[in-house]
């Protein structure tokens, strides 16, 4: 049996898009991208920091959390990412 890779950078930033993307404009809650991203608690924070410092999502706070919402840059970037992974699986490239 093989040992699973770890995942990218590339690869993590893919799965926090697309949860925030999943969540339309409403945005996610932090303890929602860590779970579904499958990501500690603390790097999810980092990473969605680092996301919000490029622009490709936004950080909002309501009454009780700090909610991410991804921005039309981010929903464009995970868009050309996911093609950008589709060429990469096929011809055999680990992105």
């Amino acid at each position: 049996m093989s040992k699973q890779p770890y995942r990218t950078e590339m690869g993590i930033i893919s799965d926090i898009l697309r949860v925030t993307l999943d969540c339309d404009r409403h945005g996610a809650i932090i303890s929602s991208i860590s779970r579904k991203a499958n990501l500690s608690h603390y790097s999810a924070i980092e990473k969605c920091q680092k996301l919000v410092g490029f622009g490709l999502l936004e950080s909002v706070n309501n009454e009780r959390n700090r909610i991410f919402i991804i921005t039309e840059k981010g929903m464009k970037f995970f868009q050309e990412m996911q093609k950008f992974i589709a060429i990469a699986q096929a011809v055999k490239i680990r992105y």
